[in-house]
C-alpha cells in the first residue's frame, strides 16, 4: 500500500464538478454535528504523548552528539579536531550502508511481514548486526594500521580505532531503539537516549578534568554510552517481547533486506558525498587543522538539517494526501508550500546567526576558528539551499519517485566534485565550503526541474486519456 493511500481520508464518493460547494458544505455540517470532543481527546492525548516522546528521543540523542562536537572543538587542538571530523565522516559513510540494508528495511518489514514474530525477527537482526560489526572492525583495524604506517605521530590511527569500537555500539543502539517504533511505546527509547546523554556527557567532563581527553577517548565514550543504553533496552525487550514459535531464519531476513535495501545503497552513498567527502580531501590537501575548521563551520548548519529532517516526516503525509486529491495539477501548489516552509525555517535562523557570528564563534568555540568566520555566509547559502531541497524531495517521494531524488543528488554531487576537488586543493576550506554550496544549490535546481518534467508528463498523459473516458 502506498504512502498516499495510507493517508487517504475516509470520505464519501467524490461529488460531481457542479455540486462541489454544496457537497462540502453538507459534509462540513455533518462533521460539526457529529463532533465528539471526548472521543477526539481520547485519541489525541495518547498520540500527542507518543509524538512528544519520539521528539524527545530524537532530540536528546542528536542534541548530545551536537554538544559533544562543540565541546571537542573547544577542548581539542585543531589537528585533533580535524581527525575527529574525518573519523565522524567515515562513521557516517558506514551508516549509509547500514541504514540501507538494516535500519530502513527493519521499519518496513518489522511492521508488516514480521510483526507477529518480532522477538525472533529482532534476534535474527542482532545476528546480522554481529556479522556486519565484525566486518566494520576488520576494515577499520586495517585502515588504522595503514594510517599508522603513513603517519605514526598523527591522531588519525587512534581515531580510526575509536570508530571501530564506537560504530558497532552506536548502530546496535539504533537497531534497539527502532524496535520500539514498530510495536511498543517510544518511552523506553527516550529513556535510553537520556541515559546515553548522561553517560557520554558525564564521561566527557571526567576525562577532560583529568587531562585524558582525545579523539579516541571521546569516541570510546560515545560507544560506551550506546552500550549502556542498549543494555537497558535489551533487558526491557526481553521482559516485554513474547517468544515466537515461527521465528524467521537469518537467511530469509538477510535476503529480504538485501532485495529491499540494495536500491537505496547508491542513493545513500551519493547523499553522503557533497559534505562529508571534503573532510578527508582537506586533510589530504591542507592538513587535519583545516578539516577541523570545516567541521567547526558546518556545525552551525546541523540544527537546520535536523529541523528540516523532522519536518519532512510531518509534511510527507500531507503532500501525499494533497497530490492524491488533486493529481498532477497540485504539484506546483505543494512544491511552493513545502519549499517555502523549509526556507521560512532556515532564513530567520541564519539572519540572526550572521548578525551575531562573532559572539557565536566566541561563545561556542571559546575564541577559536575565528579565522574562518568570514565563510559563514557561504555556509548559510549552502544550508538554505539544502533546506529548500527538502521541498521538491518531499513531493517526489509523495509521487513515489525516489529514483528522481537520487538522480538530482547524483547530478549535483558529480558537478560539485568535478569543480570542488581542484577548488579545495587551491583554496582550502574556502574552496570546500563554496563547493558544498554549489552542490546543495544544484541539487535543489535539479530536483525542481525533474519534478516539473514528471508533473508535465503526468498532465499530458491525463489529457490524452480524458477524451477516451468521455467518449466511453
Amino acid at each position: 500500500m502506498t504512502a498516499s493511500r495510507l493517508q487517504e481520508p475516509i470520505a464519501p464518493d467524490k461529488p460531481a464538478a457542479g455540486e462541489g460547494a454544496n457537497f462540502f458544505g453538507r459534509f462540513a455540517l455533518r462533521e460539526i454535528l457529529s463532533f465528539d470532543p471526548a472521543g477526539v481527546r481520547e485519541k489525541l492525548v495518547p498520540w500527542a504523548m507518543k509524538g512528544g516522546l519520539a521528539i524527545l528521543d530524537q532530540g536528546v540523542f542528536a542534541g548530545s552528539n551536537f554538544v559533544i562536537s562543540i565541546l571537542l572543538a573547544r577542548w581539542l587542538s585543531p589537528e585533533q579536531y580535524g581527525s575527529y571530523a574525518v573519523a565522524f565522516a567515515i562513521f557516517l559513510f558506514i551508516l549509509t550502508f547500514y541504514q540501507a540494508l538494516l535500519l530502513e528495511p527493519m521499519l518496513v518489514f518489522g511492521g508488516s511481514v514480521y510483526r507477529n514474530c518480532l522477538r525472533g525477527y529482532l534476534k535474527a537482526l542482532l545476528q546480522l548486526h554481529l556479522g556486519v560489526s565484525l566486518v566494520i572492525v576488520l576494515l577499520l583495524g586495517v585502515s588504522a594500521g595503514v594510517a599508522f604506517k603513513l603517519g605514526p605521530a598523527s591522531s588519525m590511527p587512534s581515531a580510526l580505532v575509536g570508530v571501530a569500537f564506537a560504530a558497532p555500539s552506536i548502530l546496535l543502539f539504533w537497531v534497539l531503539k527502532r524496535t520500539f517504533y514498530l510495536k511498543l511505546s517510544p518511552a523506553p527509547s527516550a529513556g535510553a537516549a537520556v541515559l546515553y546523554c548522561i553517560l557520554t556527557m558525564g564521561g566527557l567532563a571526567f576525562v577532560y578534568k583529568h587531562g585524558l581527553l582525545s579523539v579516541f577517548s571521546a569516541l570510546l565514550l560515545m560507544g560506551a554510552g550506546s552500550l549502556g543504553g542498549s543494555a537497558g533496552l535489551l533487558i526491557y525487550l526481553k521482559l516485554r517481547l513474547s517468544s515466537s514459535h515461527d521465528a524467521p531464519s537469518v537467511l530469509d531476513i538477510g535476503s529480504r533486506h538485501w532485495r529491499y535495501g540494495r536500491w537505496a545503497l547508491g542513493a545513500n552513498a551519493m547523499m553522503w558525498v557533497p559534505i562529508n567527502l571534503f573532510y578527508p580531501l582537506l586533510s589530504r590537501f591542507s592538513g587535519m587543522a583545516q578539516a577541523g575548521e570545516l567541521k567547526a563551520l558546518m556545525n552551525f548548519a546541523s540544527p537546520m538539517l535536523q529541523t528540516c529532517a523532522a519536518l519532512s516526516s510531518l509534511m510527507l503525509p500531507y503532500s501525499a494526501r494533497v497530490l492524491e486529491q488533486r493529481g498532477g495539477a497540485g504539484v506546483n501548489i505543494v512544491l511552493k508550500r513545502m519549499t517555502l516552509l523549509c526556507i521560512a525555517c532556515a532564513v530567520p535562523y541564519w539572519v540572526v546567526l550572521l548578525l551575531f557570528k562573532g559572539p557565536a564563534f566566541r561563545m561556542l568555540y571559546s575564541g577559536r576558528y575565528t579565522e574562518v568566520a568570514h565563510l559563514l555566509p557561504v555556509v548559510a547559502l549552502a544550508s538554505i539551499a539544502g533546506s529548500a531541497f527538502f521541498g521538491p524531495s518531499i513531493v517526489l517521494r509523495s509521487l513515489e519517485s525516489p529514483g528522481l531524488v537520487f538522480a538530482a543528488v547524483t547530478i549535483s554531487s558529480g558537478v560539485s566534485l568535478a569543480v570542488g576537488i581542484p577548488l579545495t586543493r587551491a583554496l582550502g576550506v574556502g574552496g570546500a565550503v563554496w563547493s558544498i554550496a554549489l552542490s546543495e544549490s544544484l541539487a535543489f535546481a535539479a530536483a525542481v526541474v525533474l519534478l516539473r518534467r514528471k508533473a508535465r508528463r503526468s498532465l499530458e498523459a491525463t489529457s490524452t486519456l480524458l477524451p477516451l473516458s468521455v467518449s466511453d
